[in-house]
């Protein structure tokens, strides 16, 4: 009777075993944990309370991350404009009393300035390199300007030791004098055309960021024409094969991409100026709703294959144009 017992206690913890064998690799793990910074130095974006929301919300429903925010610092003072002269000139007395104003008004911005870049400078202490140790990735959301980082080369050999980089839009448009941070994302920002509606072609279907997308696919947003972008140093997810706003000049316009960075992994798309882009329930809208869906699939595709929990090649590919 014993040895029976024993048995049956074997053959279940032996059953018990196999069924936890059977799990995905990934469903032990504890959720990844994801510092978003939405702070700029630059233009601001009017999308990025929204994009906090979808991103906090994406976070939420998947289960599979948690995110919290490296924000921009409340009271921001704000540049003084600088008067231009009028008819009579520098010497128009009008003129001459604008220009004393405006000197104090500058004076004045450049001390609440100073102490207000502080306080910048403290909230990214969260991406400080001993802190960064807690985490498994950063997502740069918006994100303008040259950010006073703890360390700037210390956050790209952070990424590079294995951990995930993701962008999106306008995180091109940062760090525009610091190389590493270029080479590391894969292009910068050069400029853009009024806001269009364009036919993203899908790169590469195979791809948790692209795999729910169509081959064509029709939105409307601010599209960035890129510069120190190399096609052979990154794989295609989206992209168009003419200039945004001027369908007569063919060419290579990337729209997103993703690339292996050393150990680590890099997503970048620029889509997500608008808010109708990020959110399927904003009211002011271009793009229908099921257009936001899809961008949310596309970034959450993308978020995950960076942590390595999803699908997608990182090898570059040739386009077809």
């Amino acid at each position: 009777m014993k040895n029976l017992t024993r048995y049956a206690f074997i053959r279940s913890l032996a059953i018990s075993l196999a069924a936890l064998c059977a799990l995905p690799a990934f469903a032990a793990d504890k959720p990844k944990k994801l510092l978003v910074v939405t702070i700029t130095t630059g233009f601001r974006h009017s999308s990025i309370a929204t994009a906090e929301k979808t991103l906090s919300k994406l976070a939420q429903e998947s289960g599979q991350f948690t995110v919290e925010f490296v924000q921009q610092p409340p009271n921001q003072p704000r540049n003084p404009q600088r008067p231009k002269a009028g008819p009579e000139g520098e010497k128009d007395p009008k003129f001459v009393e604008a220009m004393t104003k405006f000197q104090e008004a500058d004076k004045k911005f450049k001390e609440d300035n100073a102490v207000w870049m502080k306080s910048v400078e403290q909230e990214l202490q969260k991406l400080s390199v001993t802190n960064l140790k807690n985490y498994d990735g950063v997502i740069f959301c918006n994100t303008t300007g040259d950010l006073p980082l703890p360390d700037k080369q210390g956050f790209i050999d952070w990424v590079n030791s294995g951990k995930a980089f993701m962008g999106m839009h306008s995180a091109t448009d940062t760090f525009h004098g610091f190389r590493p941070f270029i080479d590391m994302i894969g292009g910068e920002f050069l400029t853009h055309g009024a806001q269009v509606q364009v036919d993203c072609l899908n790169q590469d279907s195979a791809h948790a960021a692209c795999k729910h997308l169509p081959a064509s696919w029709s939105v409307f947003d601010e599209i960035y024409i890129m510069k120190s972008f190399e096609r052979t140093k990154v794989r295609g997810l989206l992209g168009l094969n003419a200039h945004p706003n001027d369908k007569t000049k063919p060419g290579d316009y990337p729209v997103a991409w993703c690339k292996a960075f050393g150990q680590g992994r890099v997503f970048y798309s620029s889509l997500g100026h608008r808010e109708d882009m990020w959110d399927a329930e904003e009211k002011n809208r271009k793009n229908p709703p099921e257009i936001a869906k899809q961008y949310q699939q596309h970034i959450l595709g993308g978020i995950l294959w960076a942590l390595k929990l999803a699908p997608g090649d990182a090898q570059p590919q040739p386009v077809k144009l």
